[in-house]
């Protein structure tokens, strides 16, 4: 009978993969308890769709604008001199999200600004249903409101379709972000994608909201 051989020490493993998308870093994401309804969904159902029921006279529930998604954006520049900057924005990205996001790479190279393709050059996160308006919650009531010298939000940020994009300096006015522990302070876009046929109805819904656009 043949001698059976002794697997390699670390045979049995599988092979990382230097590719993964998801963010180590960023720790454990805690799930959402079983039955949870977040406060601004609650919002929504009592207070915001009756109230664009009433301003524009719909007359099937269905077509009561809602919002469908947010999308987090985080550039980082830095990312062409270290690319583990890229992680460190992730793992923060992923705090702020509740979410982990995935690592951006650049499609082509760019030799003026030193970027080779297929590069780690941000990261970004698709939020829906409960994590959405929870992230929708601490953005209006904690976040914009550390903002520095905020004025308002600018009301004709709008795509022509409902979707609004706004962008912030500072990720630090997040609290989810140790201020004490940022080597650099990095920037965001926060593009908020509604279900609104036109941007009126999208800036009432989000009135709605109190976000706090500028008159």
């Amino acid at each position: 009978m043949a001698e059976a051989k002794t697997p390699k020490k670390g045979a049995d493993k599988a092979p990382k993969n230097k590719g993964s998308e998801n963010v180590a870093a960023a720790g454990a994401v805690s799930a959402i308890p079983e039955g949870y309804v977040a406060r601004m969904r609650q919002h929504y159902d009592e207070v915001v769709r009756p109230k664009l029921i009433e301003e524009f006279g719909y007359k099937n529930p269905l077509e009561v604008p809602a919002i469908e998604k947010i999308v987090l954006n985080m550039g980082v520049g830095e990312a062409v001199n270290d690319t583990k900057k890229v992680t460190v924005a992730a793992a923060d990205l992923a705090l702020i999200a509740g979410q982990r996001p995935v690592i951006t790479r650049a499609r082509n190279a760019i030799s003026t600004f030193k970027v080779r393709e297929n590069m780690p050059i941000g990261a970004k996160v698709t939020l829906r249903k409960t994590r959405m308006y929870e992230f929708l919650d601490r953005l209006v009531t904690v976040a914009l409101p550390r903002v520095r010298d905020f004025r308002g939000l600018n009301p004709k940020s709008f795509d022509g379709r409902g979707n609004f994009a706004m962008g912030i300096k500072e990720h630090l006015v997040f609290p989810e972000i140790d201020y004490d522990k940022v080597d650099t302070v990095l920037g965001m876009d926060v593009i908020v994608c509604t279900t609104a046929k036109t941007d009126d109805e999208a800036r009432a819904l989000l009135r709605a909201f109190n976000f706090p656009f500028r008159q």
